[in-house]
């Protein structure tokens, strides 16, 4: 792995989810009642358990396993169907990440074999070095690799994202402003400039696979963006075959005047009015799928109550004889 350091560089501040503590688990409400709190437990950086979808299926299953009524079968196959089909938005959008077509950057890009970082027989590498044929970024590439995805490539799939993000505001939501904000991704005007990144990778992603990159603003543009010319957004790298976030990323932005060589005093006003829309649409979102949760939840809880967790719950092993 490349160490986190060569990658990216630690904003001024950390920048955290807006959701304060962590209320959504993996965990019954009976068994969340019980359990022990303590002022000194961190606080979770992000509302939901990267497992949570996991363990929903999984809390469905053992239901089914101790036998359901035929109502509370199709009960369980709705819940079920419903993760099938929005796991991306329940998981992304109960942060506040807004994940319908016209505001997501990537939406199920293929992770290509050539993105791995591949082992190479150490000999054959001895002999490159000796005869200077490889440089020291192909050495790295060729050591200590464990078949995933290159590091380097998380802060690509960012980047890919911002750009088709940026681009989707102007030519899908403020077509008046269109042409500034595509003149944003060039340098002959008001551009935008990564001043940092900083990535936290989850888990190791392995080909095959596909991903979802989704953007979201850090603050609330009326409160702290008025009269700054940076903005932070925060980053969701979402892998198909987990079905949960790969990676996190936080960018620290600038709006630059290339005509001017300098960063503009504060945001140009297109961006900052479309900013204040973003926000709402954000905090939204965020609330109507952490409801979704929690609905998913109570469903799942009332079927657990109904099948397994009552006195007399005996498991269903088929129809084999006694």
């Amino acid at each position: 792995m490349i160490p986190r350091s060569a990658l990216s560089r630690q904003l001024p501040c950390p920048i955290v989810s807006p959701i304060p503590r962590r209320y959504l688990s993996t965990t019954s409400p009976a068994q969340n009642a019980s359990a022990p709190t303590s002022a000194n437990t961190p606080v979770r950086p992000h509302g939901i358990d990267p497992r949570w979808l996991t363990m929903m299926k999984r809390r469905v299953g053992k239901c089914m396993m101790f036998g359901l009524k035929p109502a509370q079968v199709d009960d369980a196959g709705k819940i079920l169907q419903q993760l099938a089909r929005d796991w991306r938005e329940l998981i992304a959008g109960s942060e506040g990440f807004l994940t319908d077509g016209k505001r997501r950057g990537l939406y199920r890009h293929n992770v290509v074999w050539g993105e791995m970082v591949r082992k190479q027989n150490l000999s054959n590498l001895r002999t490159h070095i000796s005869t200077g044929s490889t440089n020291a970024y192909d050495i790295y590439c060729q050591i200590g690799c464990h078949g995933h995805v290159n590091n380097v490539n998380y802060v690509r799939y960012a980047e890919s994202a911002r750009v088709n993000w940026t681009r989707n505001i102007g030519n899908h939501i403020d077509e008046a402003n269109k042409k500034k904000w595509l003149a944003l991704l060039s340098s002959t005007g008001i551009g935008l400039i990564l001043r940092s990144i900083k990535v936290d990778y989850k888990f190791p992603m392995k080909f095959p696979d596909k991903i979802s990159v989704y953007h979201k603003l850090v603050q609330d543009p009326s409160a702290s963006l008025s009269s700054q010319s940076a903005f932070q957004l925060q980053v969701m790298i979402m892998s198909e075959a987990r079905q949960r976030p790969a990676a996190r990323c936080y960018e620290d932005i600038v709006t630059y005047d290339y005509q001017k060589n300098r960063k503009t005093p504060e945001l140009p006003p297109f961006i900052f009015e479309q900013f204040k829309d973003i926000w709402d649409l954000q905090e939204k979102a965020q609330k109507d799928w952490q409801q979704c949760i929690l609905d998913i939840e109570t469903k799942v809880r009332t079927l657990e109550v109904e099948s397994w967790d009552r006195a007399d719950a005996v498991e269903d092993t088929g129809s084999a004889s006694q």
